[in-house]
């Protein structure tokens, strides 16, 4: 499995923007498209809210990829 620390510079950021930041989907749309198909978990339950708050400490999951929020 991959993993990715993303070092958070805010108190949150959205999940669709947070795929995007890390370049793991091209666009905002193939986010959305992919977080609607249950395909993204957030602390190991499928998260299907686009706009979901993402805080540091929270791990995101998609695929065979790990992305650590710090």
């Amino acid at each position: 499995m991959q993993t990715i620390d993303f070092e958070l510079d805010r108190e949150y950021v959205e999940l669709k923007q947070l795929l995007k930041l890390t370049d793991l989907v091209a666009s905002g749309g193939e986010a959305k498209m992919i977080i609607g198909e249950g395909q993204v978990s957030v602390d190991g339950a499928v998260e299907l809210r686009k706009a979901c708050k993402i805080r540091a400490g929270q791990q995101v999951e998609l695929g065979d990829v790990l992305i650590r929020v710090r």
